[in-house]
């Protein structure tokens, strides 16, 4: 299993790529591969947790810097969502 570490490098080698095509859009990285596309950070988060758990993975939008979140949290679908 990839570290956070490895799932960043792995975006950054195809970041350029990304941004020529998919600027905007959300990706999430596991085991040092692009998953998938997303047009929301809650549909990327979702669909994560839903294969990976509590991962690592990496979940990135693609032209924007890394979002920087206390460590004390872990994505709640029902604090996106309205419930549990």
């Amino acid at each position: 299993m990839s570290t956070l570490t490895e799932n960043i490098k792995a975006y950054e080698g195809m970041q350029n790529m990304l941004k020529a095509d998919h600027f905007g859009k959300w990706v999430v990285f596991h085991d040092e591969e692009l998953v998938d596309l997303y047009d929301t950070f809650e549909a990327a988060a979702d669909d994560a947790v839903m294969k990976f758990g509590r991962g690592p993975y990496l979940i990135r939008k693609i032209g924007e810097g890394p979002i920087t979140l206390p460590a004390s949290v872990l994505y709640n679908k029902s604090a996106f969502h309205g419930s549990s």
